[in-house]
């Protein structure tokens, strides 16, 4: 009920006006074979016993034409207030669903496969489930009122037969309702199936990943991979089939011998005297109505029974607390005056992973810059995460000009963060909305777009682009009709290191290897620019490239998760230890043999 409640909610805040429309003409459409089957009766036992009179007829002709006009155009209207109600409803509800996503501060949201599994189903049946259940509830009361009619009359003409097929009722529902929860467990459980061939559809048809499956051949072994989900699901798709069909079948067949037991008893009682024509007709319509509201009734509810429980993954991502606790009143970050401080900070990504960090303290001194090296796996990566506080310590804590990193507002610290990261973003979007995303408050302000965009080299093939800023960079989104520009990956870093020029004099700016994929010219390029920008900034810079770093006020070697050297470029050498074994390999690497 706490479902069915929530959908009504969400249709009655799309439009009530519209919603109350719905349900009177969905009362109205449930009394009108009931009125039909009663007038009939009245015609034809006026015809039989000759009572019948012009008056008599010509009302009851009327009357009947207005029921079978309003039976041909209530449908119809009902059809497209449903249709317009459910449109309504799936924009709220998606609206919501993507508001509650909005609440997740953190990523472990985002990289938990069972809550990634929740959220598929919310968002496949978030946005239509709600509109189903409104709908499925109005046609419980369309299959109650049109079945309390229909009993009614049948109570009028044979007691026992009207309480026997109400009876009738119980069974057929209890077995709808195990029907309808097999089948929501059936979908709950193919719901890995389906993302994992999702997956495989988004490879199949990805831009960048078809180069390597077309040079190694992978398409067929994918294809194969992809359908080998399908037909899992598929199967078990059948099972569920074959099982409704068994019960709905043998529910069908009772419901049909007792109708035509009914028929056959008021036959013979028919010719016996006690019953008229008009009372044959009344009871064949109402056994037929009473079964047909009584089954619509059943798949009704079933129907609300199913959809309510695919309807609670969608309450269950809108009602789940935030994945970072924020403080209801949460320090002021302030404009950072001292540095920022990681003290004995211990993180794993959860209980059964191993520690990614183990006991890291070192600190980022206002205004200086700090480099941050190691080999791959070292930690590097999640220490930037922390920073950001996309994740929380497990243990220790990281502080921001002596505040701790929990007792802020993460939407507000991150305000006060720029960055570019080493897997940046591809944004299918135009040139400039590439570089305005990196400051919304300068999305339409070309002159600072512009700007970044010569900081970060673009300037130039951005000019050249057939559009220039408004260029869409996309292949697979058309642009006036045509497709859109594709740019190289040094292009895309050169537009990603534009958006955080875009971000101006943030407190502190983050380089994750900004110039990975760069030629040596264009990195030297960019390297140039960036220490010019970072000069007098709170800076911390990440490379494997160690010669982007070798002028930071401070490097911090990371290996297995702790910090095992810290000093200058030329205090790390001579020490002799990882950085300079590291440092040597490189070097070797551009020595003259």
């Amino acid at each position: 009920m706490r479902a069915v409640w929530a959908a009504v909610r969400l249709a009655w805040e799309s439009g009530r006006a519209r919603l109350a429309a719905y349900g009177a003409l969905t009362a109205a459409g449930a009394l009108i074979p009931p009125a039909v089957a009663w007038l009939t009766r009245a015609v034809l036992d006026l015809l039989t016993h000759g009572a019948a009179t012009p008056a008599a007829i010509a009302w009851l002709g009327a009357a009947l034409t207005g029921c079978g006009t309003a039976a041909a155009v209530l449908p119809q209207v009902t059809l497209y207030l449903r249709e317009e109600i459910g449109r309504r409803v799936g924009v709220v509800a998606q609206d919501r669903l993507f508001r509650a996503t909005e609440r997740f501060a953190g990523l472990a949201r985002f990289e938990d496969p069972a809550f990634l599994d929740t959220l598929r189903l919310a968002l496949q049946y978030g946005g239509a489930t709600p509109g189903m259940v409104v709908m499925a509830a109005f046609g419980v009361v369309r299959s109650a009122l049109a079945c309390a009619a229909f009993l009614g009359a049948l109570a009028l003409i044979s007691p026992w037969m009207a309480a026997l097929v109400a009876i009738t009722a119980a069974p057929a529902l209890a077995a709808e309702i195990w029907l309808s929860r097999r089948r929501a467990a059936m979908l709950i459980g193919i719901g890995p199936n389906e993302r994992r061939e999702l997956f495989y559809q988004d490879l199949l048809l990805s831009v960048p990943a078809a180069k390597e499956i077309r040079l190694f051949g992978l398409a067929g072994h994918l294809r194969g991979l992809m359908r080998e989900q399908r037909t899992t699901a598929n199967a078990e798709r059948r099972r569920a089939d074959r099982r409704e069909l068994t019960v709905q079948g043998v529910m069908g067949g009772a419901s049909a011998l007792l109708a035509g037991a009914g028929l056959l008893w008021t036959l013979v009682e028919t010719l016996g005297g006690g019953r008229t024509v008009g009372d044959i007709s009344l009871f064949v319509a109402a056994v037929a109505g009473v079964q047909a509201a009584i089954t619509g009734l059943v798949g009704e509810i079933a129907t609300i029974h199913g959809q309510t429980l695919l309807f609670g993954h969608y309450l269950t991502v809108l009602t789940a607390v935030p994945d970072l606790p924020v403080r209801p009143d949460p320090r002021p970050v302030p404009a950072l005056a001292r540095g920022i401080e990681f003290r004995d900070v211990w993180f794993r990504y959860s209980p059964e992973h191993e520690w990614v960090l183990r006991g890291v303290s070192f600190t980022v001194p206002y205004g200086r810059s700090v480099g941050l090296v190691g080999r791959n796996g070292a930690g590097k990566s999640t220490v930037v995460k922390l920073l950001c506080r996309m994740y929380d310590p497990d243990r220790g804590s990281i502080l921001w000009d002596g505040a701790d990193l929990r007792d802020l507002d993460p939407a507000e610290l991150r305000r006060r963060i720029g960055s570019v990261f080493q897997d940046y973003m591809t944004y299918d979007m135009s040139a400039a909305e590439n570089i305005g995303l990196g400051d919304l408050a300068a999305m339409g302000d070309r002159d600072r777009i512009a700007e970044a965009a010569g900081r970060a080299g673009a300037a130039g093939f951005v000019a050249a682009l057939p559009r220039g800023y408004d260029t869409l960079l996309s292949r697979i989104f058309l642009d006036g009709g045509e497709t859109g520009v594709h740019l190289s990956g040094g292009q895309w870093q050169r537009l990603a290191l534009a958006r955080a020029y875009l971000r101006g004099g943030r407190d502190l700016l983050i380089l994750d290897e900004p110039s990975s994929g760069l030629d040596a010219e264009a990195e030297h390029e960019i390297h140039s620019g960036l220490r010019r920008h970072r000069a007098g900034r709170t800076n911390l810079l990440i490379s494997h490239r160690l010669g982007s770093i070798r002028e930071s006020d401070l490097i911090v070697v990371l290996d297995e998760g702790q910090v095992a050297e810290r000093g200058s470029h030329d205090e790390l050498l001579r020490l002799g230890g990882l950085y300079a074994g590291l440092f040597a390999i490189q070097a070797e690497g551009y020595q003259v043999g």
